[in-house]
């Protein structure tokens, strides 16, 4: 590691601690949705009250409805429909997964470039894990989803700094070194500060530890194997992991080689890709 990157990481994790930090907050509307939906005497004309607000959010949270993944016989025409479809928390996470997209923004070419491959990636793990949860487990596919969407959302601060700071700019290899170094950490804290459900609040940092071997299967054995199948013949230095020495792949019953069923579930994959994005 090069002394900027040392020095940076260390100012970054040192902000981190005293609470100095800028993280990210999520969009107005995803915390109203989220609030509205803990309460427990919540009523979904409510709830579709709160979405209504933002008329992008309501037109894809009702084409999702309608999709392959979750069409029903009778197509879904309205939001008051969609919610009851859906019910008050599968809403309320896959709103929360929508309206995300609105935090990946920059000014600067380089970090929108990033925000943008940190992003698609995230849609991309976030489709598998809802494939992979719906057919292998029986845990929910929008908690499954939810956290392939925030599995990077650590990356957010590190880059808003850069943003701030020429000599990162100038030197993207330190920067993707910083990111690779404590994003993790730093995404957990984000989880923690939103009050994501416990399930899902160290996904950042449990879904990079490969060797794990949790009891009972969990939302970061998802990601795990929804990040490996994602990278599978690219050049990211995870693309060479052996997915055998991998317990996660086990635990969702899934051969290390069955490439046959990988590709049966690729249109689905593909189609929650889609929606996401």
């Amino acid at each position: 590691m090069t002394d900027l990157a040392q020095r940076v990481q260390d100012e970054l994790l040192e902000l981190l601690k005293k609470d100095q930090l800028v993280l990210p907050t999520l969009p107005e509307v995803a915390l109203r949705v989220r609030e509205a939906a803990e309460d427990p005497d919540v009523s979904i004309p409510h709830l579709v009250k709160e979405i209504s607000t933002d008329a992008a959010l309501s037109a894809r949270l009702i084409k999702v409805v309608n999709s392959p993944l979750l069409r029903t016989r009778n197509e879904i025409t309205d939001l008051s429909m969609a919610v009851s479809r859906l019910g008050i928390t599968y809403t309320a996470n896959l709103a929360t997964g929508l309206a995300m997209q609105q935090m990946f923004q920059a000014t600067s070419e380089l970090i929108d470039q990033k925000m943008r491959a940190v992003w698609n990636r995230s849609i991309e793990v976030a489709g598998i894990s809802h494939v992979l949860c719906r057919h292998y487990t029986k845990l929910k596919p929008d908690q499954a989803t939810l956290a392939g969407l925030v599995h990077q959302i650590g990356v957010l601060p590190i880059l808003s700094y850069a943003e701030e700071h020429d000599e990162l700019l100038a030197d993207p290899q330190t920067l993707d070194s910083i990111i690779d170094s404590i994003h993790a950490t730093i995404g957990d804290r984000i989880l923690e500060a939103w009050d994501f459900p416990a399930p899902l609040r160290h996904i950042p940092t449990l879904h990079l530890d490969f060797y794990r071997s949790a009891p009972e299967i969990d939302y970061a054995d998802i990601v795990q194997v929804a990040l490996l199948q994602s990278l599978s013949g690219s050049d990211h230095p995870l693309a060479s992991m052996d997915w055998s020495e991998v317990p996660a792949f086990a635990k969702l019953g899934l051969e290390t080689d069955q490439e046959e069923e990988d590709e049966d579930l690729s249109a689905e994959m593909e189609a929650a890709m889609k929606l996401l994005g």
